[in-house]
């Protein structure tokens, strides 16, 4: 039986505070110690994680700009996309309040709770998000959607994370999610360029559905 409405909302709310709570808080409490591969390993794990537990509910999008792909394909209409966005960014104020509440306050003072900052400029910066998100996409396209895809799913898209903020990550933060963004910003009170959060993803996002539905797609699997 499918699960309904409430049921999807509430696995997109879970999913995206364990994304904010286990991933920023790698940042946040274990960042010195675990570096950059420690971090890109916490949130591939916990993406990968969240998708083998929660897609059989939700399809685990945890990420608005996953759900504006299935928004701009077909595969979901406008207020349950509505519904999904708003669950995934209150799941991101919950990820992060929690985090706040245990962590340190100096440590989280000094990241910022881990909001996503540029260390280039704007332009660089949205293009980094957009490859790094083209590349998330295109593999939850082939290894989740596409009938013909890998059987190991989640294994796959928690590995694109790691690898994206393994690059990613000096640049921009590596993102790739305007909730998992949303979350430490408003909490922290750090706005600075959040827009390129946004565009960049989905516009990201909505590249590598273009691309994948139109020339990789099979006709049959295309809705």
């Amino acid at each position: 039986m499918e699960a309904n409405c409430t049921q999807k909302c509430v696995a997109e709310f879970i999913g995206t505070f364990g994304i904010v709570f286990f991933g920023c808080g790698s940042v946040v409490i274990g960042g010195e110690s675990l570096g950059l591969v420690g971090v890109a390993l916490a949130f591939g794990l916990i993406v990968g994680t969240m998708v083998a537990s929660l897609g059989h509910i939700s399809g685990a999008h945890i990420n608005p700009a996953v759900t504006f792909m299935a928004l701009i394909t077909g595969r979901m209409k406008l207020p349950m996309a509505a519904a999904y966005v708003v669950a995934q960014l209150l799941g991101g104020v919950a990820g992060a309040g929690a985090l706040e509440a245990v962590a340190d306050p100096a440590n989280w003072e000094k990241v910022h709770g881990a909001t996503t900052t540029l260390s280039v400029g704007v332009s660089a910066g949205l293009m980094t998000e957009f490859i790094l998100t083209f590349f998330l996409v295109l593999v939850i396209f082939g290894a989740a959607i596409d009938p013909r895809g890998s059987k190991l799913g989640p294994a796959a898209i928690g590995a694109v994370v790691t690898l994206d903020i393994l690059l990613g990550g000096p640049v921009t933060g590596a993102s790739m999610n305007p909730a998992r963004t949303f979350g430490p910003a408003l909490l922290s009170g750090t706005w600075e360029h959040h827009w390129v959060y946004w565009v960049g993803p989905l516009l990201g996002s909505a590249a590598a559905a273009i691309v994948y539905e139109k020339a990789m797609m099979p006709p049959e699997s295309k809705t």
